[in-house]
């Protein structure tokens, strides 16, 4: 990677990115999805620092499948 591309993706990276388009409604989406997953394993799972991690987890998977949208279009 060339400084300039590395000066890029940085600025890719650290950005904001304002939503556009149809943006909003698929970060909702995914953040509903994600909402009713965490509903479902709550109520399978016992209150565990497993749980909690996978809830954690799941903010994250959340969080960077948002990222990819903002980032990359």
């Amino acid at each position: 990677m060339t400084h300039e591309e590395l000066i890029a993706a940085l600025d890719n990276r650290f950005t904001f990115h304002p939503p556009k388009g149809d943006q909003v409604e698929r970060y909702e989406s995914i953040r509903d999805d994600a909402r009713v997953f965490a509903e479902s394993v709550c109520a399978l799972a016992p209150e565990s620092r497993e749980r909690a991690l996978f809830l954690t987890k799941l903010e994250e998977a959340v969080m960077w499948a948002n990222a990819s949208i903002a980032r990359n279009e």
